[in-house]
C-alpha cells in the first residue's frame, strides 16, 4: 500500500471494510499506548509488530483483505486497521495532505478488475449487465473526493483512485466483487454518454421477452375495469398473485409491483381502499406497456435484482407510520441507510382480533427484532442478516448466528449525509427538472424521505375540512417549508402530539417526505426532535381531543380542481365497472370533461369524452384503452401542475 492509499482511508472508509467496533477498538488501544513498533522497508511495505506479538505486513498493491498478520484472522483485524491508523498518525507535518484526485472509476480496465476480484467476478457481473441495469453516479468533488455509484440495490464507493479492491459496498461477501464490477462498468457508460444517470448493458430480445406475462396481466386489468371492484370475485386475490409471479420471473418488477398494489386495494375494501390509488395502479400497468420501448430498465424494472444480501450495516431510524384496515394494522418503519445515502422501509402487519381496534398508541408495545415497535421506530440498528429490495424494502433478521442490535438513536440524525440531512431546501431539494412521470418512474419506496434541519417553527393551524395540521419552517438557510399532517383514524394522537412538540420551540429536527406543491415544498412529518428526543407522533397516546387553532381554508386553484374531478369521476366508474355505469355515471364524466375544457385542458377533455363515446357506440371492451388513456394523461397533467412553479 502507498502513503496515498493509507492516508485515504478514513475512519469511515476502514469501518466500511470491517466494522466500526474493530475501529474504535483499534483507536483506543493506540491511545493507550498498545499500537505497533512502525518500520518502513526498502519496498515500501509498512510493517508493525504489537506488543502481543502479533505483526502485521502492508506491502505496496496489497489490500487489507490480503495483507499479512500473524494474528491469522479471517478478513479484516484490528492488527491491521491499527496499522494503518498508527501510520497515519506518525506522519510527519512536513508531510502534505494527498491532492484532490479528479478522476472516473471508469478508467479501470477489465484486467485490473480480474486481478483484484478473479474472473469470477466478471462473469457474475456479466449475467445482470446482460440483462441491463440503471445506475446513478456521483462524480468525486473537493468537498466529497470519494466517486460513487448506486446500484439498484446497493451503493459502491471508490476511496483510493484507480484501486478497485478497495472499493466497498453494502452488498454481502459474496457479492462483493461482482458489484464492484457493475459500478466500474457503470462509470465506463455513464463517461461514454456524458451523463451521471445511465442504463448500462442489456441485450436485444426478442419482442415477446417478459411481454406475454405483462399483456396477460393488462388483461386481467381491463376485466377488473370492465367489471368493476364490487363484482370481484374470491378467486381475484390467486389470480393476481399468479400474474405478479409471472412478471416477477420475467424481470418486469415495475409491473409486478404495481400489480401488487392492485390486489391489496382489492384485499382491504375498506379503510385502505382508495379508488384514486386503484385506479391509478390499473393505469400504470398500461402506462409502463406504452413506455417501455424508451428505457426498458426503468420503465419496466428488468434490470433489477429482486432481492440482494447485504453485509454489516448500520441504520438510523427516521420513525414510522401506521395504517389500517378492518381486518389488519401495519407499520411501516424508515431507516437511513448512511453509507449508501438511501431510505430503506421496513414493512409489519398485524392481523386484526375480533372486536379489538389497536390504535397505533397500543402498536408502540408490539415487538418486532427482540424490541417494541416505540424504540426501533427511534434507534440505531446495527445488523449482520439484512437484506434490501430494488424498491428499498428491508428485511432484518434476528438468528443465533447472524446478530442485530438496537440503540437509541441519539444525535444520529447529524451525522447522516448531506443527500438525507436537509439544510439548504434551495440547494439540497431544487424543484423537480425532468424526472420521468410518475406513473413509469422506477418503484422506488421513500425516494423524497428526508430530515430537515429546522431553525424556527411558526404557530400551528388546523384545518377542519381538510382534517390537517400546518405550521410554516423555516430551514437554517431561511427557506420556507409548509409542515402538513393528515389526521389519521388509526392514530387519534398524531396531531396533538405534533402541535406540542411544534409548540415546545425545541424542535431542531423533522424527518418526513418532501414534496413540491404549486410552487411550494411540503413536508409530512414523519418524526420530530426536540429537546426530549425523538417523538415518533403515529405512536403517541392521546384522543384527538385537543383544541387547535383553526386555520381558513385556502382558495381553491381551477385548475386543480379540473383535473381532480375528472381524476376521480373516473376512477368511481373503474370501481363501478365500465359495464355498470348509470345515466348519472355517464353525466359525470361528461361534466368533468367540460370542466377541463373549460380551463384549458382541451386534448385532456376530448380524452375523457372517448371514453363516454365509445361506451355508448361500442361497449366497455374497446372503451378500457380510451380509459387508462384519459387517466394516465390526467395523472401526468396533475403531477405537473402540482411540481410546476
Amino acid at each position: 500500500m502507498t502513503r496515498t492509499d493509507l492516508l485515504a482511508l478514513t475512519p469511515d472508509i476502514l469501518a466500511a471494510l470491517a466494522n466500526r467496533g474493530l475501529v474504535k477498538r483499534a483507536a483506543k488501544e493506540l491511545d493507550a499506548g498498545a499500537g505497533p513498533d512502525l518500520d518502513v522497508t526498502d519496498d515500501h511495505t509498512v510493517h508493525g509488530r504489537f506488543p502481543d506479538g502479533t505483526e502485521t505486513r502492508l506491502p505496496p498493491g496489497t489490500t487489507l483483505q490480503d495483507a499479512r498478520c500473524s494474528c491469522e484472522a479471517h478478513g479484516v483485524c484490528r492488527h491491521r486497521i491499527g496499522l494503518v491508523l498508527a501510520y497515519q498518525r506518525t506522519a510527519t507535518a512536513s508531510d502534505t495532505p494527498p491532492p484532490f484526485t479528479d478522476w472516473s472509476p471508469g478508467s479501470i480496465d477489465d484486467t485490473a478488475l480480474a486481478e483484484a476480484f478473479g474472473r469470477s467476478a466478471l462473469t457474475a457481473a456479466r449475467r445482470p449487465h446482460d440483462r441491463g441495469y440503471r445506475a446513478v453516479l456521483h462524480r468525486p468533488t473537493p468537498a466529497d473526493p470519494v466517486p460513487a455509484v448506486e446500484l439498484p440495490a446497493c451503493t459502491v464507493r471508490f476511496p483510493v483512485p484507480h484501486r478497485p479492491g478497495f472499493a466497498v459496498t453494502d452488498a454481502a461477501e459474496p457479492l462483493h466483487g461482482a458489484t464492484v464490477v457493475l459500478a466500474v462498468w457503470a462509470f465506463r457508460a455513464a463517461d461514454t454518454e456524458g451523463s451521471d444517470q445511465v442504463t448500462v448493458g442489456g441485450r436485444e430480445t426478442t419482442p415477446d421477452h417478459g411481454d406475454s406475462a405483462h399483456r396477460a396481466a393488462m388483461e386481467l386489468v381491463d376485466e377488473l375495469l370492465v367489471e368493476g371492484v364490487p363484482q370481484a370475485g374470491p378467486v381475484l386475490d390467486g389470480t393476481l398473485r399468479r400474474a405478479g409471479a409471472a412478471l416477477t420471473a420475467a424481470g418486469r418488477h415495475w409491473p409486478a409491483a404495481a400489480l401488487e398494489g392492485i390486489r391489496h386495494q382489492h384485499a382491504a375494501r375498506g379503510a385502505r381502499h382508495d379508488r384514486e390509488t386503484h385506479a391509478l395502479l390499473l393505469a400504470e400497468l398500461h402506462a409502463r406497456h406504452r413506455a417501455a420501448p424508451t428505457d426498458p430498465a426503468a420503465v419496466l424494472g428488468t434490470a433489477e435484482t429482486a432481492r440482494t444480501a447485504l453485509r454489516r450495516v448500520r441504520l438510523v431510524a427516521l420513525g414510522c407510520h401506521v395504517d389500517g384496515s378492518a381486518g389488519d394494522r401495519t407499520a411501516d418503519v424508515f431507516f437511513a441507510h448512511p453509507d449508501a445515502g438511501v431510505v430503506l422501509v421496513l414493512h409489519k402487519r398485524w392481523e386484526r382480533p375480533d372486536g379489538q381496534a389497536p390504535t397505533g398508541h397500543d402498536l408502540g408495545s408490539r415487538r418486532i427484532l427482540g424490541t417494541n415497535l416505540r424504540t426501533l421506530a427511534a434507534a440505531n440498528v446495527v445488523s449482520e442478516a439484512t437484506s434490501r429490495t430494488a424498491g428499498r424494502a428491508v428485511e432484518i433478521s434476528r438468528g443465533r448466528i447472524a446478530t442485530t442490535s438496537v440503540t437509541p438513536v441519539g444525535t444520529a440524525w447529524d451525522d447522516l449525509p448531506a443527500g438525507l440531512l436537509v439544510t439548504d431546501l434551495a440547494a439540497q431539494f431544487p424543484a423537480p427538472g425532468t424526472l420521468p412521470p410518475r406513473l413509469v418512474r422506477p418503484r422506488v419506496e421513500a425516494e423524497s424521505m428526508r430530515v430537515l434541519a429546522v431553525a424556527e417553527a411558526g404557530p400551528v393551524r388546523y384545518d377542519p375540512a381538510a382534517q390537517r395540521l400546518e405550521a410554516v419552517l423555516h430551514d437554517p438557510a431561511g427557506n420556507e417549508v409548509l409542515l402538513s399532517s393528515a389526521h389519521n383514524p388509526h392514530c387519534p394522537g398524531t396531531l396533538d402530539a405534533l402541535a406540542d412538540a411544534l409548540a415546545s420551540g425545541t424542535v431542531d429536527r423533522i424527518s418526513g417526505t418532501l414534496r413540491h406543491d404549486r410552487g411550494r415544498v411540503h413536508l409530512v412529518p414523519l418524526a420530530v426532535r426536540t429537546s426530549h428526543g425523538v417523538l415518533v407522533p403515529d405512536l403517541a397516546p392521546g384522543d384527538g381531543d385537543t383544541a387547535l387553532p383553526v386555520a381558513p381554508h385556502p382558495p381553491d386553484d381551477p385548475l386543480t380542481t379540473a383535473l381532480e374531478r375528472a381524476l376521480a369521476a373516473l376512477a368511481e366508474a373503474a370501481h363501478h365497472g365500465l359495464r355498470n355505469l348509470t345515466a348519472t355515471d355517464h353525466d359525470t364524466l361528461e361534466s368533468a370533461a367540460a370542466l377541463l375544457h373549460r380551463t384549458g385542458f382541451r386534448t385532456t377533455a376530448d380524452k375523457v369524452t372517448a371514453v363516454t363515446t365509445t361506451l355508448r357506440t361500442h361497449g366497455p371492451g374497446p372503451a378500457t384503452s380510451h380509459w387508462h388513456t384519459a387517466v394516465i394523461r390526467l395523472a401526468t397533467n396533475l403531477e405537473l401542475h402540482r411540481t410546476g412553479p
